[in-house]
């Protein structure tokens, strides 16, 4: 065997190496950030879980607000059957736009109800109410830490499959793009701000 031969023996042994490599690479960072939008998706559905129970709560005290409740009700439903196809497949782009603008609603939504709740002074002492207002801040809270590392995923894998010479396997082997998921003003952010200048 020739030296001319081993060297280039040696430089396809060392191609296949840093394909193989690379692809693995790719593989991985894809599966970090569909692992990372499936821990958005737990605490979207425990918020999902808790939006009946808060209005159903408010239903007792806000009995001529039926049009904001069932806009809650409508937009918290949208946003559990687009959060579906979103999870089924985090690598769909179109899904992830779709959940972030039925996210979007639904914050609009439960903005407008926090608003109003806050005109009905029995309903904002109510345990009940003030429970659930706690966990909806709470997860409104790890929802955003979840977008947080789902994003930060998305971005390094993205990174990595537009990079040269990376970019070229991903091409051929089909890594599409991810798509970033878009935050949201949380509805209890929103109605927990008040200024009054009044003495």
């Amino acid at each position: 065997m020739s030296i001319t031969t081993m060297v280039v023996l040696g430089a396809l042994i060392a191609l296949v190496l840093w394909l193989v490599s690379a692809y693995n690479g790719l593989v991985a960072a894809r599966n970090r950030y569909k692992n990372a939008f499936m821990q958005i998706d737990v605490q979207l559905k425990r918020r999902y879980d808790l939006i009946p129970n808060l209005v159903e709560t408010a239903k007792a005290y806000m009995q001529h607000e039926r049009d904001t409740l069932e806009a809650v009700v409508k937009a918290r439903n949208q946003a559990v059957t687009v959060n579906q196809t979103a999870a089924s497949n985090p690598a769909n782009s179109t899904a992830i736009q779709a959940l972030g603008q039925a996210e979007m609603a639904l914050g609009g939504a439960l903005s407008r109800f926090m608003a109003l709740a806050e005109a009905y002074p029995e309903l904002k002492a109510n345990d009940n109410m003030m429970q659930l207002t706690e966990e909806l801040s709470s997860t409104e809270n790890r929802i955003a830490f979840a977008r947080q590392a789902y994003n930060d995923e998305v971005m390094s894998y993205n990174t990595a499959r537009e990079s040269f010479p990376t970019n070229l396997i991903a091409n051929r082997y089909g890594f599409a793009p991810a798509e970033l998921l878009q935050a949201t003003e949380s509805a209890v952010e929103k109605a927990a701000v008040k200024v009054s200048f009044s003495k």
